[in-house]
């Protein structure tokens, strides 16, 4: 069957998070209810609740991937319930399990751990993706550490740093996600067995009153499904906060991708820096010559997506009523797994381009001496003190050529010619070469080389170390 092109679907389903997209994709939510049901199912017969028996588990066991969705389907449209309906659907495969599928539980006992897991497993593809984001900007600023480039405050001309310098500052806010990220994954929780509105009343009615076999219950659940802990207490749902911590998470990835994508399009544009541009790639569909940016603006735009996301789940949780309102259903469906997918296409991007990002040297040394001269100024004043030269006269002639060669520049569109100005005028009493020699751009990046070594040491290699293999994984762009 063909791609029914009369309807709309998410331009972020369709095009990207590949990797993300098969994470919050119905099937994977339908096989983790029915694994929830199943792992329900299991704890009762371990407790002796319910009448379940192991036969009964086993058969259920036996559909957790095997969907009879026609079934659901047909039977969602006739009682307007989808977790009733997938119940039934489940039942009619599992005859024999049939009466024990969801016993004691409330939908949100299925649903929300479904939903937590999901974003688990998200999170931690986001982490894999954002070590390989890490260790190739890590690499690439230890590549350049040494290289000198022009550097800017408020956007104007300063002190010079180097390409490396500047490239660990973008790594480093991808660290600072990183920690953000990785909390979040270490510290995962679920939901756990809490009723209709959080009290456990129907599984205490289960268990006959018997309030350990609720705790043990639970634990039991949580333990099936892999996890160590839960939310202590809830109303009908999960607290909703916690959406808005994870996607605050995500919003600071964008954050940091939008400030790396911004200044390397800038720098492309000065011609320094420059993303991968394929053999028949077209730039324009008017003009020929172009090579823009793309995958960086795409970047860009899909990060400022998920900082604005970030607003909209707590908008949610401040409006849950009590133990819960129906608030949270509809949108969360569409923003917690596009936020998702936008930061995966985000992290896919990232690492597309610094997988193979062109660096012209030329170019940057050429953009660095139109300033360099002026900022050498005070150093060459102080050579010409040393051989006997007045300071304040030294210091007015400075002044002079320095104005005359920014009008130069500015006005006739000349190269900044200040320094042969300077040899020129035998007040100055230098020659070129002894004053190329105090402008020597090494002595205007300080420290910029060593910090790259000790951030890469003190911050990148830690993260490579404990995420062994994740440091290895390969963009997925496929537009």
């Amino acid at each position: 069957m063909g791609v029914d092109r009369t309807k709309y679907s998410s331009l972020l389903g369709r095009r990207y998070g590949k990797d993300m997209g098969p994470v919050f994709s119905d099937d994977r939510k339908f096989q983790l209810w029915r694994e929830c049901w199943v792992a329900l199912a299991e704890s009762q017969y371990q407790l002796g609740l319910a009448g379940v028996t192991e036969g009964k588990v086993a058969q259920l066991r036996e559909y957790v991937h095997n969907i009879n969705y026609d079934v659901a389907e047909a039977k969602e449209r006739e009682i307007r319930h989808d977790v009733m309906s997938h119940v039934y659907a489940f039942g009619e495969q599992c005859l024999d399990a049939k009466g024990i599928i969801h016993a004691g539980a409330t939908s949100c006992d299925i649903t929300d751990n479904a939903e937590l897991i999901q974003m688990h497993e998200a999170l931690r593809l986001v982490k894999t993706k954002l070590v390989g984001t890490i260790k190739l900007l890590g690499d690439f600023s230890m590549k350049y550490k040494d290289l000198a480039c022009l550097g800017y405050t408020h956007f104007q001309p300063a002190q010079p740093t180097t390409v490396g310098k500047r490239a660990a500052m973008w790594t480093e806010n991808f660290v600072i996600d990183y920690h953000q990220i990785n909390g979040l994954y270490k510290d995962r929780k679920l939901r756990g067995l809490k009723g209709a509105t959080g009290t456990q009343a129907s599984f205490l009615e289960l268990a006959d009153g018997d309030e350990a076999k609720v705790v043990a219950l639970n634990e039991l659940f949580l333990k099936t499904l892999g996890y160590d802990d839960d939310f202590c207490v809830t109303g009908q749902t999960y607290p909703r906060k916690y959406d808005s911590i994870v996607l605050q998470a995500l919003a600071g990835i964008g954050e940091s991708a939008h400030k790396f994508g911004l200044d390397f399009r800038i720098l492309q544009h000065k011609k320094e820096l420059e993303e991968p541009f394929e053999e028949k790639q077209t730039g324009s569909s008017a003009m020929a010559y172009k090579r823009n940016p793309m995958r960086l603006e795409r970047m860009c735009s899909l990060a400022r997506d998920a900082m604005i996301n970030e607003m909209k789940p707590r908008i949610t949780s401040s409006v849950q009523l009590f133990e819960r309102t129906l608030d949270d259903s509809a949108a969360r469906r569409d923003y917690v797994p596009q936020t998702f997918i936008g930061i995966d296409e985000v992290l896919n991007l990232a690492m597309n381009v610094m997988e193979n990002p062109a660096v012209f040297p030329l170019m940057i040394k050429r953009n660095l001496d139109v300033e360099l001269p002026f900022m050498a100024t005070e150093n060459i004043m102080m050579a010409s003190v040393k051989r006997g030269k007045s300071r304040q006269d030294i210091h007015e002639l400075i002044r002079q050529y320095s104005h005359e060669a920014g009008r130069r520049v500015k006005e006739e569109g000349k190269d900044n010619e200040l320094l042969r100005m300077l040899a020129d005028d035998e007040r100055i009493g230098m020659s070129l070469d002894e004053i190329n020699e105090a402008v020597d751009v090494r002595k205007f990046i300080g420290r910029a080389p060593q910090q790259v070594e000790e951030f890469y040491e003190r911050e990148i290699q830690p993260i490579l170390d404990i995420e062994g293999d994740a440091s290895n994984v390969k963009s997925n762009v496929q537009v």
